[in-house]
C-alpha cells in the first residue's frame, strides 16, 4: 500500500520498529522496551493524523487503495442485482446502480465508480459521468420511485466529462434534468460522499434528503486544480485552492451543506476499509429509518426546504 507524503516519519518508525522486533524475537528481555517503541509509534500517527491541513486530507481522499463503490456493494449489501443503460443511447459504466438488500430492506443503489487499476479505470472514465451515466442514474432511481423503494446515490467523481462528445449529446442538459427530477422523486434518498465529489458530476446524482460524507471525502463545487487555473490561472496554486474551497466535512457541516460526518479509521478509510462498510451500513438504516415513515410529500418539501436554506444572502 502506498504511503502518502505525511506518513513518512511514520513509515520510517514503523520499519525501526519492525526491525528491532526481529533482532530480538527471542529475547524476553525486550519485551517491555518494543512495547514502548509500540505505543510511541500509536501516539505518532495520532498527533500526524490529528495536524492534517486540506491538502493532505485531499491527498488521502484520492488515495489508490480507497475503497469505491464496487466495494462498498460487495460489503455491505446482502444481495445485489445491476442495472444497466439510460433506454437512449448506451450503458455508462461510470455508473453502477441496481437493487440492492441491506440488513433486510431493499434499496435501488446508484453509485459512481472510478476503477481501481490501469484497465478499470480507462473502462470506467475514471468516474466522469458521460450523459447516458445521468440518465441512466435518473432511470433507477425513477424505476426506485415506481415501485418505493428508497435509494442511495454514492458520490466519488472527478466531475463529468467535459470532453466535446459528451457537450454533443447534452451533458449540461442530463445534468439539469437530474437535479429537477431527483428534487422531486416521492422516495427517501440518501446521498453518501465517498471520496472526490466536484462540480456538477457529484451533483447530478446528489440531491437527496440526507447527505452524509467521509470524514477524509472532498466535497465542492470545483476542483482544487480547476479553481486555481481559473482564479489564479496557476494550477500550482491548488494548495491555496484546496484551502479556499472549504470543502473538508467539518467545514461543509458547519455551513449546512451536509448533515452528518462518517468517521473513518485512523489514516483514512483505506487503512481499515471493513470500519468504514460498518460506519456506512449503519449510517444507512439508521437514516432511512427516520424517512421511512414521511409521507411523499412531506419527504419532497423537505428536500426543497433543505437546499433552500443552504448558501448565505446579503442585502443592501
Amino acid at each position: 500500500m502506498a504511503n502518502l507524503p505525511h506518513e513518512k516519519k511514520i513509515e520510517e518508525y514503523e520499519n525501526n520498529v519492525r526491525r528491532f522486533k526481529e533482532q530480538n524475537k527471542d529475547n524476553p528481555l525486550f519485551a517491555s522496551e518494543i512495547s514502548k517503541l509500540e505505543s510511541k509509534l500509536d501516539n505518532l500517527k495520532a498527533k500526524i493524523y490529528s495536524e492534517l491541513n486540506p491538502t493532505e486530507r485531499l491527498a488521502i481522499c484520492r488515495h489508490p487503495s480507497r475503497p469505491h463503490t464496487i466495494h462498498y456493494i460487495e460489503n455491505i449489501c446482502d444481495e445485489f442485482t445491476e442495472l444497466f443503460g439510460d433506454r437512449n443511447y448506451a450503458d455508462d459504466s461510470a455508473v453502477v446502480g441496481g437493487i440492492a438488500r441491506i440488513g433486510g430492506q431493499k434499496f435501488m443503489i446508484i453509485g459512481q465508480e472510478k476503477g481501481h487499476d490501469t484497465e478499470t479505470r480507462v473502462q470506467r472514465n475514471f468516474g466522469m459521468l458521460n450523459p447516458e451515466g445521468f440518465r441512466k442514474a435518473l432511470r433507477l432511481a425513477k424505476l426506485a420511485e415506481k415501485f418505493h423503494i428508497p435509494i442511495v446515490s454514492l458520490l466519488d467523481t472527478p466531475g463529468a466529462f467535459p470532453g466535446l462528445e459528451a457537450e454533443e449529446r447534452g451533458q449540461g442538459w442530463a445534468i439539469a434534468m437530474n437535479l429537477r427530477e431527483f428534487a422531486r422523486l416521492k422516495t427517501p434518498i440518501l446521498i453518501i460522499i465517498i471520496g472526490e465529489g466536484f462540480s456538477g458530476g457529484a451533483l447530478g446524482t446528489g440531491v437527496g434528503d440526507v447527505v452524509g460524507m467521509l470524514q477524509h471525502a472532498y466535497y465542492s463545487v470545483i476542483s482544487p486544480e480547476g479553481c486555481a487555473s481559473i482564479l489564479w490561472k496557476d494550477a500550482a496554486k491548488k494548495n491555496d485552492a484546496t484551502v479556499a474551497l472549504k470543502g473538508n466535512a467539518e467545514d461543509l457541516l458547519e455551513l449546512g451543506v451536509i448533515d452528518a460526518m462518517i468517521p473513518e479509521p485512523l489514516g483514512g478509510a483505506h487503512k481499515n476499509p471493513g470500519v468504514v462498510f460498518t460506519n456506512v451500513k449503519a449510517f444507512i438504516l439508521e437514516q432511512y429509518d427516520e424517512l421511512k415513515d414521511l409521507s411523499p410529500e412531506i419527504l419532497v418539501e423537505n428536500r426543497y426546504v433543505k437546499y433552500r436554506k443552504m448558501g448565505v444572502t446579503q442585502s443592501d
